[in-house]
């Protein structure tokens, strides 16, 4: 019976150990994703200054990366499309990029949504990783997202 007892708490710690082990090789390396952070809306001298945070961690550089936005009013109804060039991510990278929307009032724009990538190139990245890994936020009280 002590043998048992004995080979029955081997058992119990081996599997217990086991368990804890499990949480190691069950993680997946995170998806990869394209980060795009709405962080400042500002007049400027042309009309509202958008600042967007980009971090590109699909595994790959972007040689180039542009999206079609649409820019809602206070009525939500859209003002206009136009297109933002992100021009080169580099893979692991932060960047940091500005655009001033001639003739456009900061105080009236309500949402800003990602309509496609017009462009998404770089070695080994299909077309549609842009879109389809796409993460979006916003820092401003201005709806930002697809």
């Amino acid at each position: 019976m002590k043998g048992l007892m004995a080979s029955f708490r081997l058992l119990s710690s081996t599997f217990a150990m086991s368990l804890a082990a499990a949480p190691a090789w069950a993680q997946s390396a995170p998806a990869p994703a394209l980060s795009l952070e709405l962080n400042a809306a500002q007049p400027s001298e042309k009309g509202c200054r958008l600042t967007f945070v980009v971090n590109n961690a699909l595994g790959a550089d972007l040689s180039k990366a542009a999206f079609e936005i649409a820019l809602f009013n206070e009525a939500g109804v859209v003002d206009r499309l136009t297109v933002l060039d992100f021009k080169d991510l580099p893979a692991g990278k932060t960047k940091v990029t500005r655009f001033d929307l001639a003739g456009a009032d900061c105080g009236k724009l309500s949402r800003v949504l990602i309509n496609s990538a017009t462009e998404c190139a770089g070695t080994g990245v299909e077309p549609a990783a842009c879109m389809r890994a796409l993460k979006t936020a916003t820092r401003t009280s201005i709806a930002f997202g697809v």
